[in-house]
């Protein structure tokens, strides 16, 4: 094919023509604006120009070669545009984050999961921060899961032998050095050019399991790929998709691939209300704005729009929720159930299921009824139902009402765990392990794979002092009287 220049596809903007480039080469993806799950209008913003940037931090390697006929891929792009596009001015936020990676601190002075966070939060670009931090409506439950662990204290045996402490566990019988997994967590490509690959191999370097996630900015097959050695053991996190032909050939390329066990996520049919992350094409829409105006001597308010321009727009998109998250979640199953949906994934898989989103003691029961081998207490991170109940209280409410799930099946939790303290208060209320998913995407973020790495050391330094100063050298000596939940409020 001819290589093609600038200017003839800067012709193909529209949704009559629409042309992109992507890492230097050039796509007709005219017919699938209807299809795209985010929306034909993200697509229509790269029209007839390169679209690389936005395109490879969300979309797997291999996505437009399978989801692109041959023929809609046109070919090069010349080399002379090649070397304008390398040009291009960076922007005050490109800017700013690379100040920031230069003036970073070693990773040596990293003492928690904070101080990785903290470092995260100043090197990611505005839109990787605002998709990885939003939560739903006012982040309530958010902000909760994190704080619910400060309403739950320990009651320490003393005078034992702590001298030799065992942090092994298993994992839906599968070997673990910590009682953690990593929980599954969406683009990190977002944060770091290397993404999900940097988790892969430092989970592969430290023993522990990594659920991987549908909607991975790496594919499955990458990421399964990119495991140091064989015995690696990673989970698949499933969304199921509306077309369950679509569904179940995900599901056998995930067996073939030797995932060991499905996490099939029943909290989010669509996706929250995640207005920190809406808003990101607003920010940039002003950025780009005054770069002009300054470029061109100008300044000035927002050019007028008519009533009827405005009441267009605001119409087109009223019921939709934006963001990147309602892009991934498009093509979600809105109709999954315990009477269709279990039975189902059981027929078509012999791996392990465990629930992903479970949010109340009435649904950990029926779990346990329908015989899965796991649930996991999830509200996605407080992404999903503001206002959804803290995992540990949830955990603690199953633990005081129907103790008897534990037995019949392994109980999880993630959201809000932040320290080793966190871990071991879980684990003496019932669960088996717990699953830690922003944290992992911003240690990545700040250090790469040894950023992943030193997060593991971290917890494993906490487990260890935690556990002695409990006076507890392996799990089943964590007992659920040694913790107690205490609302400090004034006695009259």
């Amino acid at each position: 094919m001819a290589p093609l220049t600038a200017q003839e596809i800067s012709q193909h903007n529209s949704a009559k023509s629409c042309w992109v480039i992507i890492q230097n080469r050039v796509y007709d993806v005219t017919d699938f604006l209807p299809a795209h799950p985010g929306g034909s209008k993200i697509i229509l913003k790269y029209a007839g120009k390169d679209a690389t940037e936005a395109y490879e931090p969300i979309h797997p390697k291999g996505t437009l070669e399978e989801h692109l006929p041959k023929d809609k891929h046109l070919g090069p792009l010349a080399a002379q545009d090649i070397t304008e596009k390398k040009e291009r001015p960076k922007t005050k936020d490109e800017l700013r984050v690379e100040r920031e990676q230069r003036m970073k601190p070693p990773i040596s002075r990293m003492l928690s999961i904070r101080d990785l966070e903290g470092v995260a939060r100043k090197v990611l670009s505005f839109k990787a921060l605002s998709y990885y931090a939003s939560a739903g409506d006012d982040e309530v439950t958010a902000t909760q899961n994190e704080r619910a662990y400060s309403r739950f204290f320990f009651a320490p045996r003393v005078l034992r032998k702590i001298s030799t402490v065992d942090l092994t566990t298993k994992i839906l019988g599968y070997d673990s050095p910590l009682p953690i997994f990593v929980s599954a967590a969406a683009l990190a490509k977002l944060g770091h050019p290397l993404g999900e690959i940097n988790i892969v191999r430092g989970t592969g370097r430290t023993g522990i399991i990594q659920m991987v996630s549908t909607n991975a900015s790496c594919s499955i097959t990458e990421m399964s790929e990119a495991k140091l050695h064989l015995n690696q053991v990673q989970f698949f996190q499933l969304y199921k998709n509306r077309d369950t032909s679509i569904a179940e050939a995900l599901i056998r390329k995930v067996e073939s691939l030797g995932y060991k066990a499905i996490f099939l996520t029943v909290d989010a049919p669509v996706a929250g209300n995640r207005e920190r992350d809406i808003r990101v094409p607003f920010a940039e829409e002003d950025e780009n704005r005054a770069e002009a105006e300054g470029e061109s001597g100008t300044t000035g308010e927002r050019p007028r729009r008519s009533g009827a321009e405005e009441e267009e727009e605001e119409e087109e998109g009223s019921n939709e929720v934006g963001g990147t998250a309602g892009a991934l979640l498009k093509n979600d199953d809105l109709n999954i159930t315990w009477e269709e949906t279990i039975p189902w994934l059981r027929r078509i898989t012999k791996l392990p299921i465990v629930l992903k989103g479970i949010q109340s003691v009435a649904d950990a029961v029926l779990a346990a009824d329908a015989g899965v081998d796991g649930i996991l207490i999830s509200n996605h991170g407080g992404r999903q139902l503001d206002y959804s109940m803290p995992t540990i209280e949830v955990l603690y409410r199953l633990r005081q009402q129907r103790p008897d799930c534990f037995d019949k099946m392994e109980v999880f939790v993630d959201g809000g765990i932040r320290r080793g303290t966190d871990v071991l208060k879980a684990l003496c209320l019932g669960a088996k392990a717990v699953g830690m998913g922003r944290p992992f995407l911003y240690a990545q973020s700040a250090y790469g794979e040894a950023g992943v790495v030193k997060l593991i050391r971290i917890m494993e330094r906490e487990l260890l002092t935690g556990m002695r100063l409990l006076g507890a050298t392996k799990y089943s000596e964590l007992k659920p009287e040694m913790v107690e939940r205490v609302d400090f409020e004034a006695r009259l």
